[in-house]
């Protein structure tokens, strides 16, 4: 996505960090992954804006956006799958 020193690691970890304490401190759910891959763009930013490789930022962004229902529609599927085998809540109560 973009070259980092180490310099440019160390604050894209700590300001990672910083977002992740916040938001547990407040209650807000938050994805490690989004945060830290956000705060890898924001070194990038700062040293360019044409230092990121947008072409990764996009495929990024697709598969974030696609992950949510790609994984109800495979849920869904399975779960349909495993009542038709006969395999219903129930049969897994204590």
């Amino acid at each position: 996505m973009v070259k980092l020193h180490p310099i440019n690691g160390f604050a894209a970890e700590t300001s990672s960090a910083a977002v992740i304490f916040a938001a547990t401190h407040f209650g807000i759910p938050v994805s490690t992954t989004h945060n830290i891959s956000a705060a890898i763009m924001g070194v990038g930013a700062a040293k360019r804006l044409n230092a990121i490789k947008w072409s990764v930022v996009g495929r990024m962004l697709w598969a974030w956006v696609l992950t949510i229902p790609v994984c109800a529609v495979l849920a869904y599927a399975l779960v349909r799958l495993l009542n038709l085998l006969g395999c219903t809540h129930a049969s897994f109560a204590p």
